[in-house]
């Protein structure tokens, strides 16, 4: 039987405590995967909570991928390779994040991490909505399936683009799948590996990895301070090319309109150019309307538009979605249309619900501002820092990272050595080149996410880069 002293948890509601409990049990090994966990009712008593408390919470649970129900047996630790698991496949993936967020609280602050803050899902509007699918008569006869994903969900996503994106899109045009990297694979395979697959350089380096891995001849080409150049697109041959137009990582970039349709008219000049358009953080725009898409600027069919709910909701949410031309559908379901959708049913209904219902609209607003505010605060302390004296900012008023340039020429491998034994972990800019990186003698930068940045966690990490910049043998090669 599961004990929890309730005389611990503080401010925190009976469930909120309940879940914490639960799953840190979980993750100390104390359940073990596979075991079963007590039923509600008997949870109940044994706590002495109503059966609401413990129902809420084995909801809870079962949305963050901890948990699974298997209707007529009860309620399990989620268990790689046993039958919950094949019930759902993201289980896997979330004991992957769980090990990731682990290795995050060895760090004061890790700004290598780019994802959302958990503490702000709104966990109580997920658990209503995902309750009421799995007590409802449809949860009793879900069909299989099929590749595209649940219909509901993709017409809670086209309605949703057409709103905020001004994209038209029809339901049948967009693909659910589980994560950015699923879908990148799934994209080399309908389209195959013939050809040259470009990425930018810098650029993001999983989607040259996966695009490798799954057989293609991926090539980085050189972008300039508008983006992926056509110029060398033409050089190397290129067939597909992967973008991240509106928010270029690492470097911040915005493609401006004059490049973004060249590259539109690149595609078009031969009719097996594909633009893979990754617009992984645009809801993030803390300045200005939004900017079009590429795909809705697309006039040839040529962009295949993704995006994800990763960094809007939660990492452990492990759901994207990617958006084909139209005249792309048929063949896509000629090649791709014997596979089933690897995302939970449960999930993508719960998800198009909070969709439709304007929960998620609402939720980015809320996080819009969080984040917005995060960081202002951020910037103004390193301006208001000694920092300012040799450092410098870039950003776009967009996104969830930064550009810090520091002058220094200490080497960089000593300045990371530093920055860690003050907990502080970066990454610095060349490690996002595929090719040696250019580099300005006397200064070092930096890729800052700052999205998983605690507030309270401010003033201490400014004080930690200043004790490392400002140190008599560091400074000393300061400029």
């Amino acid at each position: 039987m599961i004990t929890v002293d309730f005389e611990k948890r503080g401010s925190l509601g009976l469930c909120d405590f309940l879940c914490e409990s639960i799953r840190a049990q979980i993750l100390s090994k104390k359940l073990r995967s596979g075991e079963r966990l007590p039923s509600k009712r008997s949870l109940a008593e044994h706590l002495n909570i109503s059966v609401v408390t413990v129902q809420n919470a084995y909801s809870r649970l079962i949305s963050e991928g901890y948990i699974s129900s298997v209707e007529k047996r009860g309620y399990f630790v989620s268990e790689p390779g046993s039958e919950i698991y094949r019930e759902s496949p993201r289980v896997a993936q979330v004991w992957s994040m769980e090990e990731k967020e682990r290795e995050r609280e060895k760090y004061f602050a890790d700004f290598t991490s780019n994802t959302a803050c958990m503490e702000r899902f709104p966990f109580t509007q997920w658990t209503k909505i995902l309750r009421r699918i799995l007590s409802s008569e449809k949860s009793r006869r879900i069909p299989r399936i099929d590749v595209h994903g649940a219909w509901e969900l993709r017409c809670a996503i086209a309605n949703y683009l057409a709103g905020f994106r001004n994209m038209d899109v029809s339901p049948d045009q967009i693909v659910i799948g589980s994560g950015s990297e699923s879908m990148y694979s799934m994209i080399v395979q309908f389209l195959g590996t013939d050809g040259i697959y470009a990425v930018e350089n810098p650029g993001y380096r999983t989607a040259a990895e996966i695009f490798s891995l799954c057989g293609a001849k991926c090539v980085p080409a050189s972008i300039d301070a508008f983006g992926m150049r056509t110029d060398v697109l033409e050089k190397i041959n290129a067939r597909v090319i992967h973008v991240s137009p509106l928010h270029h990582f690492p470097t911040g970039t915005v493609m401006p309109y004059q490049r973004r349709k060249e590259l539109l008219s690149w595609a078009g000049r031969k009719k097996d150019r594909i633009i893979i358009e990754d617009d992984y953080d645009s809801e993030f725009r803390f300045n200005g309307n939004p900017i079009p898409t590429l795909q809705s600027g697309d006039k040839n069919g040529r962009v295949i538009y993704i995006n994800t709910f990763s960094k809007t909701l939660s990492p452990s949410l492990r759901i994207s979605y990617m958006v084909l031309p139209k005249n792309l559908v048929r063949a896509f379901d000629r090649r791709m249309g014997f596979f089933s959708c690897p995302v939970s049913a449960f999930e993508q209904y719960a998800l198009g619900e909070f969709i439709s219902g304007g929960y998620f609209e609402k939720h980015i607003i809320r996080m819009k501002n969080f984040y917005r505010n995060l960081r202002n605060e951020f910037v103004r302390s390193l301006l208001d820092s000694r920092l300012s004296e040799i450092s410098s900012i870039e950003e776009s008023d967009s996104g969830l990272h930064f550009l810090l340039r520091v002058k220094s020429s200490c080497p960089r491998a000593e300045l990371k050595r530093r920055l860690l034994m003050e907990g502080i972990k970066m990454q610095g800019l060349e490690e996002f080149y595929y090719t040696p990186a250019p580099h300005k003698k006397g200064e070092q930068v930096f890729v800052v996410n700052y999205s998983s940045l605690q507030k309270d966690r401010i003033s201490g990490t400014v004080d930690a880069l200043e004790r490392v910049f400002f140190s008599k043998d560091i400074s000393s090669h300061s400029m």
